[in-house]
């Protein structure tokens, strides 16, 4: 039973305090992005963008702590970060394409899914430990959807 205890948690590799700081910034600025989505009522809303921010910071983090296991010492691994972005791009990617239609001769829902890809990628730039890239994108979010959206001729989105 010892060994089951023993075995059965890993510890990080990353102090807890910085993990855990990780993912709450990653759902602070989530929820920044998502704010305005449902504030303008949108199907993708505050908790989509939260959910999907504090998945993406949580995928990097693991991604981080894997190439630390000691259950892979003196092996040989090859890692290649681009594969975390494309399997997050095409995670977000298939969940905003399914908000993306067209009625009555127009699209809706694409800015939607763009602002869900967004916050895919803040979440990454987060749990990689790149916290001034994921706040500078999280502003520009704020200005393109809330400031421009008083310059924009109504097209239905």
């Amino acid at each position: 039973m010892e060994e089951f205890i023993d075995r059965f948690g890993q510890p990080t590799w990353l102090p807890f305090s910085v993990v855990s700081a990780r993912l709450l910034l990653a759902a602070a600025l989530g929820a920044v992005v998502g704010m305005e989505r449902e504030w303008r009522n949108r199907p993708a809303g505050l908790r989509t963008h939260i959910l999907i921010c504090l998945a993406t910071a949580a995928i990097a983090i693991l991604t981080i702590e894997i190439t630390h296991v000691d259950v892979f010492a003196g092996q040989e691994i090859r890692i290649d970060p681009i594969r975390l972005v494309e399997a997050t791009t095409a995670g977000v990617a298939f969940l905003a394409a399914g908000l993306i239609f067209f009625a009555k001769g127009e699209v809706h829902g694409l800015t939607t899914g763009a602002g869900m890809w967004l916050a895919g990628a803040i979440g990454l730039a987060v749990g990689l430990g790149f916290w001034q890239i994921a706040l500078l994108a999280t502003v520009l979010a704020v200005i393109v959807l809330g400031l421009l959206q008083l310059v924009q001729i109504d097209k239905g989105e």
